[in-house]
Parts: structure tokens; C-alpha cells; sequence
């Protein structure tokens, strides 16, 4: 069984959730490959230095400045979106041709899928969240993203089956009737890098570093290099730019005046990794699996994004957080308004954040409930492979 697997580039979070997808493709057996752009391939050499890599074509998505101009930058920039996708059929049928591929999986590429492979595209949007003003697109939306996956075998989505798991309204819909419910919809539970690493460290058993795939080049930094335990934030930068950037520079101006020792991961693999400290925040370009969950774990608070890998990965950490949702982003802004209306978090606009609206975050006493295992995606793997040693 040979698989490509091919995540979306609009940030790191479909490379990490794709992280136990692969992890179980070849525990059961299969051989694996990745297609990887510039912003992901770092990751993946990193996490699985073994399996060999194919350059895929890129979305390369810049957000606007300001969110409230994304229903204008997505209509301005559709010509664009669709040359790629265009671009990534002729590429997901060339792989196929000349390289003999059994599965194509697809985390939310939209045209990576091949009649002459079985096709498994994974979202956990079956519906697109559109803001309140143009709220009436929201049908629109499902049709749409409805008619790019008729065009799989399949469609995973990475969250519990019974409503509103950790998605909501995005994974869940109203069941459809007719010929309207002709997509194979399996829900795979939530996925996380961080799923071995946190049941390691529930059993008191990790060691810094002892989950990192292969070994560190030299001078990589190991956690008894940071000040574990001592971090009153851990402050996780994420996203496409410019809204990275700006998400990095605010906090730095506000975690400068937030008493205690705080750390800043940047979220650049592919950049080198490096460690400083300016006043009481400590900065690293990029931390290895073990080591920024030993972070995540011994730090009072955890602000990042919203995205729903972040999300799903903060669930498996057991971190308390303080999501700020991407601007022009609306499914986080869903997210994070449903996640802080349950209780399991704090939720503060972009806008609205500041060094007193933080400190008024701390006051809150937030939990995300922790998954259960549940095997549901081994079992989706073993029918996956059943179905196609069906066709050959």
C-alpha cells in the first residue's frame, strides 16, 4: 500500500494534525510519502526524517491587513485559487502516473484527489463560517466545498461523531437526504501530534527530547535549556502573514508588562533554531515535539490562535488558553466564542487585546475536556485499507 500524503498550506496546523494519520498509515503497514511546500517540509523532516519527500505546488495565501477585508480578498484573488487548484489536479494525477500511488490523502486540498488512486480528502469544515454581514453565503459555502469533495472517495473529519464535539457547527450538520447524502463522511476523532506525547507524560514517563524522530543536529536546543516550569505564559505563534507578524509584535509589547517569566515560540521550523531572551520573555525559533509539551504543560496559561489544530493539540496538552482568533479568519472566531460560551476557555478579539484584558483572563478557571481514545482511527486506516485492496 503506497500513500501520498498532502496537507494544505494555510498555516503549520494541517501539516500537525496530519502527524497521527501518518504515524498509523505505516503502523499498519503501509509505505508512506509527503507532499511538502517551503513552510511545512522543515516539520516533517524533523518528525519523520525517514520518509521521503515530494515538493507540492502552494497556495502561498497572504491574509489582508485587516479581517474585515477577506469576502473582498477572496473575490479578488479567486482567478488565483483556482489556478492552483487547477495546477493540483494535473500534479495529484502526474504523482499517481509516475510514481504508482494506491491512496491520495488530502488535508483540505481542494483538487488533490485521482480516479486512478482511491482519494481521502480531511476537514473539519464541512461548513465554511462566514462572518454575520454576509452571513447569507453560509449555504453557498457548504454547496461548494460540498461539491469539491464529491470528488473523493472518501471525506474524514477530525472530531468526535456526536454533536457539538470540539468543531461544532463546522463538523457537524444537519443530516441530508437523497442525493444529497452521497458523501462517505467518517468522523476520525481529534487528531494531535501531541496524542503518545501526552499519554507519556500523564504516565510520568517523558524525558526532554525523548519523542523527537531522529536525532537533533548539533546545538538544537534541548528543554532543561529553557526555564521549564517557571513560565507563567507560553505564548504559540502560528498563522500566515501578515497576521503572524503582527500576533508576534503585539505580544511582545504586552507580555513585557505582564508579571513573570514568559516563553515565545515562534512557530518557524524552517527556520534555524535559536534561542535569546529580551527582559522576561524567552524567544525560540521553533521547539521539537517533547520539548514544547513539556512547555505547554508546566506553564500557567497558553495564548495562541484559534485554529482547530491548535485547539485539538491544547485539548491533548491539557493547557489552560487564552485563544486570540486571526483576524478575517471567522471559523476561529467561532471556535473560540463556542469553546469560551462552554467554558473551556478565554476568548479575546485581536482588537481587544492588551496586558489589562489579559490579566483579566487569568482570573478565569478554564478547562479543555481531554480526548478519549477511542480507536476509531485505526479502525478508518484498517477499512481504508480494506476498501482499496478491494479495488485492485
Amino acid at each position: 500500500m503506497k500513500i501520498l500524503v498532502a496537507p494544505l498550506d494555510w498555516g503549520l496546523g494541517h501539516a500537525t494534525r496530519c502527524v497521527p494519520i501518518v504515524k498509523e498509515f505505516l503502523r499498519q503497514g503501509a509505505e508512506v510519502e509527503l507532499a511538502v511546500v517551503k513552510a511545512n517540509a522543515g516539520f516533517f523532516r524533523e518528525v519523520f526524517p525517514e520518509l521521503r519527500q515530494r515538493v507540492a505546488p502552494g497556495y502561498n495565501v497572504v491574509y489582508p491587513k485587516y479581517g474585515f477585508n477577506m469576502a473582498l480578498w477572496l473575490l479578488k484573488n479567486s482567478a488565483h485559487l483556482n489556478a492552483v487548484m487547477r495546477y493540483e489536479k494535473r500534479y495529484a494525477e502526474e504523482m499517481v502516473e509516475r510514481h504508482g500511488y494506491d491512496v491520495l490523502f488530502s488535508d483540505n486540498r481542494f483538487a488533490f484527489f485521482s480516479k486512478k488512486a482511491y482519494s481521502v480528502y480531511m476537514t473539519h469544515q464541512r461548513r465554511i463560517a462566514f462572518p454575520p454581514a454576509v452571513a447569507a453565503l453560509d449555504g453557498v459555502g457548504v454547496r461548494w466545498h460540498r461539491a469539491r469533495m464529491r470528488n473523493f472517495d472518501e471525506v474524514w473529519v477530525p472530531d468526535v461523531e456526536a454533536a457539538p464535539g470540539y468543531a461544532g457547527a463546522l463538523s457537524h450538520l444537519p443530516a441530508l437526504r437523497g442525493a444529497e447524502n452521497t458523501l462517505k463522511v467518517k468522523f476520525v476523532g481529534p487528531l494531535s501530534r501531541f496524542d503518545e506525547v501526552a499519554g507519556s507524560l500523564n504516565a510520568g514517563s517523558l524525558k526532554a527530547g525523548s519523542l523527537n524522530a531522529g536525532e537533533l543536529p548539533a546545538g538544537s536546543l534541548k528543554l532543561d535549556s529553557l526555564n521549564a516550569g517557571k513560565y507563567r505564559v507560553v505564548a504559540v505563534i502560528s498563522g500566515v502573514e501578515p497576521a503572524r507578524t503582527q500576533f508576534e509584535n503585539r505580544l511582545r509589547d504586552i507580555l513585557r508588562d505582564v508579571p513573570g517569566n514568559h516563553l515565545m515560540i515562534l512557530g518557524k521550523p524552517q527556520a534555524p533554531r535559536r534561542r535569546w531572551t529580551e527582559g522576561n520573555i524567552e524567544f525560540v525559533t521553533h521547539l521539537p515535539t517533547g520539548d514544547f509539551a513539556n512547555a505547554v504543560r508546566n506553564a500557567d496559561w497558553v495564548i495562541s490562535r484559534g485554529g482547530y489544530s491548535t485547539v485539538m493539540d491544547m485539548a491533548y496538552l491539557g493547557a489552560k488558553c487564552v485563544f486570540v482568533p486571526t483576524p478575517g479568519q471567522y471559523e476561529q472566531v467561532v471556535l473560540a466564542r463556542d469553546l469560551a460560551t462552554a467554558g473551556y476557555a478565554v476568548n479575546i478579539p485581536a482588537n481587544r487585546l492588551s496586558v489589562e484584558s489579559l490579566l483579566g483572563a487569568f482570573k478565569n478557571n478554564v478547562a479543555l475536556p481531554r480526548p478519549e481514545s477511542s480507536g476509531v482511527l485505526e479502525n478508518a486506516v484498517k477499512d481504508l485499507f480494506s476498501r482499496v485492496g478491494d479495488k485492485r
